[in-house]
């Protein structure tokens, strides 16, 4: 009896021990990850975004270079539009190139070493390292990790869901809200690690050519055409509503200005210009942080962020939003005025 005992208990110790090894810890997991990067000079992966802003998700297919370690290459198109905005960083500067337009815009900034950046592998890694409250947990799979956003002011989008396949490749992200809404998913595929890359892959001039190569710039026509449809921002914020709308005839073009007001105020003001002869030889300097809106890139600013999607200049101005309550409305400014 005794004998049969000992084999029971040896056989569940064995079990117990294979189980075990069969597993990793959180911070076995967050090692590796560290590891990881440590080793890596760069990467190529594909994505595809959606963001569930107003009433039809809107979803975008990105390209993402990475080169070890601060040469930058994302692309960024409309799955549904032709229109397409790629953002670089090599060593003349943060730059966003749009194509239709023949435009290039040049930012003096860190990005993307100062927030969350929902696409990007090494940002995923860093927000997994740096929470020492995450929350992990480890299926056939996958590994997920629950954690904090590293966004400037993150009460509007404070947590994130982060699955890694088990060689540690990025699966996917799902950003949520304070009431766990998923606001900003992606879902990667195609990922390359140690990618190769030619010398003049983040070279701006370079991409540029690349990007227009079937996407023509836009007609002369649609240049000199200033009417565009007024849009409203889908998001809410509470106490807040339209409390104006001017129209501004400009000697080039058209301006409307909305403004809102209660508990907090903003200005909201979209322009259409006739579009002079631009180049990406010649790029603008422009003011602010590069925030990712998902179907552009904008800039911000303590107090503002201004865009450009389809030839339309959009800026949000408040001296009461912070600056996740600007990017959240910008991001939903798509449609109809909300009854």
């Amino acid at each position: 009896m005794r004998k049969k005992m000992l084999l029971i208990v040896a056989g569940l110790l064995t079990v117990f021990v294979l189980s075990a090894c069969g597993s990793k810890s959180q911070e076995s997991v967050r090692k590796e990850l560290t590891d990881k990067l440590e080793d890596l000079s760069g990467y190529k992966v594909n994505a595809k975004m959606t963001l569930a802003m107003g009433k039809t998700p809107q979803v975008y297919d990105v390209e993402i270079w990475h080169k070890d370690p601060s040469y930058y290459r994302v692309k960024l198109k409309n799955a549904n539009k032709e229109q397409s905005q790629m953002i670089l960083r090599n060593d003349d500067g943060v730059f966003v190139l749009t194509p239709a337009l023949n435009k290039s815009f040049r930012f003096q900034s860190d990005w993307p070493k100062n927030s969350s950046q929902a696409y990007l592998y090494e940002s995923l890694i860093r927000d997994i390292v740096e929470d020492k409250e995450a929350k992990f947990s480890a299926s056939k799979e996958y590994y997920v990790f629950e954690t904090k956003t590293r966004y400037q002011n993150n009460q509007v989008l404070p947590t994130q869901e982060i699955k890694l396949n088990k060689d540690l490749s990025p699966a996917s992200v799902k950003v949520m809200d304070a009431d766990r809404n998923t606001i900003v998913s992606v879902k990667f595929s195609k990922v390359k690690f140690n990618a190769k890359f030619e010398t003049d892959d983040f070279e701006t001039k370079k991409n540029m050519t690349r990007a227009q190569i079937g996407a023509p710039v836009m007609a002369e026509a649609d240049q000199k055409d200033t009417s565009f449809a007024v849009k409203y921002p889908v998001a809410e914020l509470k106490g807040v509503s339209l409390l104006d709308q001017k129209e501004i005839s400009l000697e080039d073009g058209k301006r409307v200005v909305l403004t809102y007001g209660g508990e907090k105020s903003f200005t909201l003001i979209q322009e259409k210009r006739t579009v002079e002869t631009a180049s990406a030889s010649y790029p603008a300097d422009v003011n602010g942080e590069p925030a990712d809106l998902g179907f552009t890139i904008g800039a911000l600013t303590d107090h503002s962020i201004t865009w450009n999607q389809d030839g339309i200049d959009y800026r949000i101005a408040s001296n009461q939003l912070t600056k996740d309550e600007m990017i959240t409305l910008a991001r939903s400014v798509q449609g109809d005025l909300v009854k």
